[in-house]
């Protein structure tokens, strides 16, 4: 397995609102300097934050699928499926833009929220009609393993499901504490550090360190098991789970 640690400087940064809404991105467009423009059908994330109220217009988008994971306060939505809805803490939003859909953003509060796209076959994506559905906290699987608290986002315990292959979880790893995950063959592990250090070990190999905001990736040829552990003080990562390639033709990024 090949071990990748992009540091905040090498990804991507973006801003909208006058600024009022700061966004990191480990995966972000062409053009706005991220040294990782995807991942296989992890096309986009986005990490973005706001001190209070911030807004983003009406905006299109077609084909992809695109979570909203709110980490701190509420994320205010509208679109042109006459949706109106509020997403608290620890909730999701999922839009499957499909033939297309128009949609705003608002935040009011002191808020932090996840943005990330996946991309399922687009040319058979667009011909479906768009979809909006939106889950709490409470409705998705957590489980403590020896210790560690293990958030199922996307997967087979999450009553949330998209066409693409992909998983996803948020995890909370005390100082000191080890999560293990057993990686696939041809499958590619992302994760975004967002509170605490860490130290990734694969086999018996020398640990890699990282540090916060630092975007982890670890890609898998014959598969096996890693251990992530939390340096100093707790650890809270985001991991998201892809096959490495696809079976279905990917968009052109074009810079």
């Amino acid at each position: 397995m090949e071990v990748k640690i992009i540091n905040p400087q090498d990804q991507a940064i973006g801003e909208f609102d006058g600024g009022k809404i700061k966004e990191q991105k480990p995966i972000g467009f062409p053009g706005e300097g991220s040294l990782i423009n995807r991942l296989g059908p992890l096309f986009y994330w986005a990490w973005g934050t706001s001190e209070g109220p911030a807004e983003i217009g009406l905006h299109p988008h077609q084909g992809f699928e695109i979570i909203t994971y709110v980490i701190k306060g509420k994320a205010y939505h509208r679109d042109t499926l006459d949706t109106e809805s509020v997403v608290e803490e620890g909730g999701t939003q999922l839009m499957q833009t499909g033939s297309g859909v128009y949609h705003a953003e608002a935040l009011k509060e002191p808020s932090e929220a996840f943005q990330i796209w996946f991309e399922p076959h687009l040319s058979q994506a667009i011909k479906n009609v768009p979809t909006y559905s939106q889950y709490n906290s409470e409705d998705f699987s957590v489980i403590d393993k020896e210790g560690v608290t293990i958030k199922t986002i996307l997967g087979d315990d999450s009553p949330m499901k998209i066409v693409t292959d992909a998983q996803m979880w948020d995890i909370r790893i005390p100082n000191g504490t080890r999560y293990t995950h057993n990686l696939s063959q041809k499958r590619t592990l992302a994760g975004l550090a967002i509170r605490g250090d860490g130290a990734l070990t694969i086999d018996t190999n020398h640990p890699a360190r990282f540090t916060h905001k630092d975007f982890v990736i670890v890609q898998s040829g014959q598969g096996g098991e890693l251990a992530i552990q939390a340096l100093d003080k707790d650890l809270r990562i985001f991991l998201i789970e892809i096959p490495t390639e696809v079976d279905y033709p990917l968009y052109n990024k074009r810079r």
